[in-house]
C-alpha cells in the first residue's frame, strides 16, 4: 500500500505489459474510482467500454499502425523513430484488457445545471475519470497506457460506438513490464526532461478590453480618376475583337483592374477558405443527413477527397480548412484551422443560437484568419462552408435580414425531398414567429446565426480591408457577403459572385445585391466549389488584358 504522494508520482503512460490476466477485482475497483471523479452537473456522462477480444485488439493496432505512421515521419532522428516503434506498437495487442473511456454528448440534450454554459466540461469530466482509474491501478500494482493516435471516425465504427458517443482514446491495461527507471518514457530516453517543480504564476492585474469588437475596419478609399477609367477602357476596346464581344470576361476584368488600381493586373497566390461549423437547428430533422456528417466532411477535406480539393489541385489554388464550431474535437492538424466558438450553435427554434460575445468572436477569428492569408502575399482569396443544416441557417437570416417571407427563402438543401421540404418550411416559420428580439442586424444574427457564416462575413470585411478579390461561392456564402454587405456596402466593388446556386433563393438574393454569377451549373454542393470552377475565367479575364495583342501591335486595322 502506498501513501497518495507515492501513487502520483509512480503513475506511469505504460507500454509494455505483463503476459498477467487483470482480476475482475481490481478492474471492478479502478472503474469504482473513475465514477467517483467529478461530473459536471451530476450528468453521469462518462462512459466505459471493456476490450478482450484478441481481434478486436489485432483491428484496433491495424488502425493504430495506419496513424502512428505519420507521427513516426515527424522525427529524423533515426534513433527515435526505432526506439518509437518498439515502445508503442505491441502495447494493444499485449496488454490483457482494453479499455474505452468515452463521453456522452446526448446528456447536453437534458440541460442538467452546468452543462449548457460549459459544453466542453462532460469531456473534462471524463479525463478525471481516466485520471482516477490511472491511480486506482498504480495503487493495486497494476498501470494503463493511453493510446490516442487513432482516426477516430473508424475507430467508433470499428467498436459499434453510437453517434453521440465520443472516445477520448483507447486505454491499454495490465500489469506493467517495467517502470521506466522511474521515468516518464520520454525522459528516460533523453528526448524531453520534466521540469522539477510545476509552473505556477500569480496573475494580479485584470486585463480589460473593449467590450465591442469593430466589425469593419479603416476603409480604403478608392477615389477612382477619370483618367484611369478612360485609359482601362480604351486598353479593353483596343484588344484585337469587336467591342464587347468577350461579354462578361470584359466586365471580369476592368472590375479586377479596377479593384487593383492598375492596367496590368496580376491574381497572387490565390486561396480558398471552407468554414465549417454544426448547426442546433439540424436536430430538428431539417437536413437529409445527420449532423455527423460535417465531421466526416472536415476530415475528406483534411484527407484531400473531396471536390473541392480536386479542383483546388486542378487550378492550384491554396486550399485552407477552418472548423468554426463544428461538434467534435478535432486532433492538432497542421492543415486544420482552429477557430472553434463551441461544438456547433444552440437550436433556434426555441432559443438564441448564440451570445453576443460569441458573434463578436466570430467576426474577429474570421478577420484573423483572413489577414493571415493576406499577409502571404494572397490578393484574391475564395469563400466556402460546410455544415449540416447550414441552409436552413441562411435562408432564415435571408428571411429576416430582407423582410421576406420564409418560403421565398427555403430550398433543398442537399438532398431534401419535397416532404421534408414542407416539413423544413414549417419548422423555420415557427423559429422565426418565436423570435422577440429587437430589428437591429446584430440582434437578428445573435439569435439565427451560424458560426461558419458570421465567420466567412468578417473574413470578408477583412478582404476588402486588404483590397484582395472576394470570390463568393453559393447561397450560403452570399448570405454571408449579405451580412458583410449591411456592414459595408463599398465591399461589393471587390466581389466576384462565382455560380447561381440550384437553391431558389440565391437568384432572389443577387437580384437584390444587383449581382450576377459567372456560372449557373446547377450547384448545391458548396465547399467553395463554385469558386474553384470559376477561377480560370477569373484568370481568363486577367490574361486578355494582359497578353492580348491591340489593333496597333498586331497591325490589324479596326475599320
Amino acid at each position: 500500500m502506498f501513501d497518495l504522494d507515492e501513487i502520483l508520482k509512480s503513475r506511469r503512460d505504460t507500454r509494455h505489459f505483463m503476459n498477467v490476466e487483470v482480476p475482475d477485482v481490481v478492474i471492478e475497483k479502478a472503474l469504482q474510482a473513475g465514477y467517483w471523479a467529478p461530473s459536471v452537473g451530476l450528468t453521469d456522462a462518462t462512459k466505459y467500454y471493456l476490450i478482450k477480444s484478441a481481434e478486436i485488439k489485432k483491428a484496433i493496432k491495424e488502425l493504430f499502425l495506419d496513424y502512428d505512421k505519420k507521427a513516426i515521419n515527424l522525427t529524423d532522428n533515426e534513433q527515435q523513430k526505432t526506439q518509437y516503434q518498439a515502445l508503442k506498437l505491441e502495447a494493444i495487442e499485449e496488454a490483457p484488457l482494453g479499455l474505452v473511456i468515452c463521453y456522452d454528448r446526448s446528456v447536453l440534450n437534458n440541460f442538467t445545471i452546468g452543462t449548457v454554459g460549459s459544453n466542453e466540461a462532460i469531456k473534462f469530466s471524463a479525463v478525471c475519470a481516466a485520471q482516477n482509474i490511472w491511480l486506482s491501478l498504480t495503487e493495486q500494482g497494476y498501470s494503463m497506457g493511453w493510446v490516442s493516435i487513432l482516426n477516430y471516425y473508424e475507430f467508433k465504427e470499428l467498436l459499434g460506438l453510437p453517434e453521440n458517443i465520443e472516445p477520448l482514446g483507447y486505454f491499454c491495461v495490465g500489469k506493467p513490464a517495467t517502470n521506466y527507471d522511474n521515468q516518464p518514457m520520454l525522459q528516460q530516453l533523453n528526448w524531453k526532461q520534466k521540469t522539477e517543480i510545476p509552473s505556477v504564476e500569480e496573475i494580479s492585474i485584470l486585463h480589460k478590453k473593449d467590450s465591442k469588437i469593430k466589425l469593419v475596419g479603416n476603409k480604403i478609399e478608392k477615389a477612382i480618376s477619370t483618367e484611369f477609367e478612360e485609359a482601362l477602357q480604351f486598353k479593353i476596346d483596343n484588344k484585337t475583337k469587336p467591342t464587347g464581344s468577350l461579354g462578361v470576361l470584359e466586365i471580369l476584368a476592368k472590375q479586377i483592374a479596377t479593384v487593383f488600381q492598375t492596367l496590368e493586373p496580376k491574381i497572387t497566390k490565390p486561396n480558398i477558405i471552407v468554414f465549417a461549423a454544426d448547426h442546433g437547428i439540424a436536430n430538428h430533422g431539417v437536413s437529409a443527413y445527420p449532423q455527423d456528417v460535417t465531421r466526416q466532411m472536415i476530415t475528406n477535406f483534411l484527407e484531400g477527397g473531396a471536390a473541392i480539393n480536386v479542383f483546388c489541385k486542378q487550378h492550384n489554388i491554396q486550399l485552407s480548412i477552418v472548423d468554426s464550431g463544428v461538434n467534435y474535437d478535432f486532433s492538432t492538424n497542421s492543415n486544420l484551422i482552429s477557430a472553434k466558438i463551441a461544438k456547433g450553435t444552440q437550436s433556434f427554434l426555441h432559443g438564441a443560437a448564440m451570445s453576443a460575445t460569441e458573434l463578436d468572436l466570430c467576426f474577429a477569428k474570421g478577420s484573423e484568419i483572413v489577414n493571415a492569408i493576406a499577409k502571404t502575399g494572397s490578393n484574391c482569396i475564395g469563400f466556402g462552408e460546410m455544415g449540416i443544416g447550414n441552409t436552413s441557417t441562411a435562408s432564415v437570416l435571408m428571411s429576416v435580414i430582407l423582410g421576406l417571407p420564409i418560403e421565398d427563402c427555403v430550398g433543398k438543401g442537399t438532398g431534401v425531398d419535397d416532404e421534408k421540404l414542407l416539413f423544413k418550411n414549417e419548422i423555420l416559420r415557427r423559429a422565426i414567429g418565436n423570435y422577440k428580439g429587437s430589428d437591429d442586424l446584430n440582434s437578428k444574427l445573435v439569435y439565427f446565426g451560424g458560426f461558419e457564416i458570421i465567420q466567412m462575413a468578417g473574413g470578408m470585411l477583412e478582404a476588402y480591408n486588404n483590397n484582395m478579390l472576394i470570390l463568393v461561392d453559393g447561397f450560403i456564402c452570399s448570405i454571408a457577403f449579405l451580412i458583410a454587405f449591411k456592414n459595408n456596402p463599398e465591399i461589393i466593388k471587390n466581389a466576384i459572385f462565382c455560380h447561381q446556386s440550384a437553391e431558389q433563393a440565391h437568384i432572389k438574393l443577387l437580384n437584390y445585391l444587383n449581382a450576377r454569377a459567372i456560372l449557373q451549373l446547377d450547384l448545391r454542393l458548396g465547399e467553395g466549389t463554385g469558386c474553384a470552377i470559376a477561377f480560370p475565367i477569373i484568370q481568363s479575364a486577367v490574361e486578355f488584358l494582359n497578353e492580348m495583342a491591340s489593333f496597333e501591335s498586331a497591325g490589324v486595322s479596326q475599320n
